[in-house]
């Protein structure tokens, strides 16, 4: 395969005609994706290792550092725009495993609404990934820089 066919790709992958208010959608998302990464490694007995040893992850000394690492990467990409739709999607993956292993067992114990009540970050991360790998990044963004001009055309 040459360059040229994985340049399309990256450009059709980049390519966004959603509202340049997309942005506020990707700060929160990236930043709170960025924050909660860094801080498995700063507070790995609270939220890295031993979080992920608590709540019965496998192999928690590999999958934490991981997680947090995947976190910040994608984080920092939705901040900048950059390949949103693709780092989205690997956050979408993270969302649905903490929903599932933190927030069900609270639903199972406690009910719906407790469950509510602490899914409320959870749900909303999820949403705002979804949104983004659906819109793309919006006009500000590194992805509209290297999009088609077509889709950078629509974009409003």
């Amino acid at each position: 395969m040459s360059a040229l066919p994985r340049l399309d790709v990256i450009r059709r992958i980049a390519a966004t005609s959603a509202p340049d208010a997309v942005l506020l959608i990707r700060l929160a998302a990236g930043g709170i994706f960025l924050s909660e990464g860094a801080q498995k490694f700063l507070f790995p007995a609270e939220l890295g290792v031993g979080r992920f040893t608590q709540i019965g992850i496998p192999a928690p000394e590999v999958m934490a550092p991981f997680v947090g690492v995947v976190e910040i990467g994608c984080g920092l990409l939705l901040l900048v725009g950059l390949l949103t739709r693709l780092a989205a999607v690997p956050l979408l993956i993270d969302m649905v495993v903490a929903i599932g292993t933190t927030k069900v067992p609270i639903l199972l114990k406690s009910g719906i609404w407790k469950m509510a009540h602490e899914a409320r970050t959870d749900y909303a991360m999820l949403l705002g990934c979804l949104f983004l790998a659906v819109v793309g990044a919006g006009g500000y963004s590194l992805d509209a820089r290297i999009a088609p001009p077509r889709a950078r055309a629509r974009n409003g």
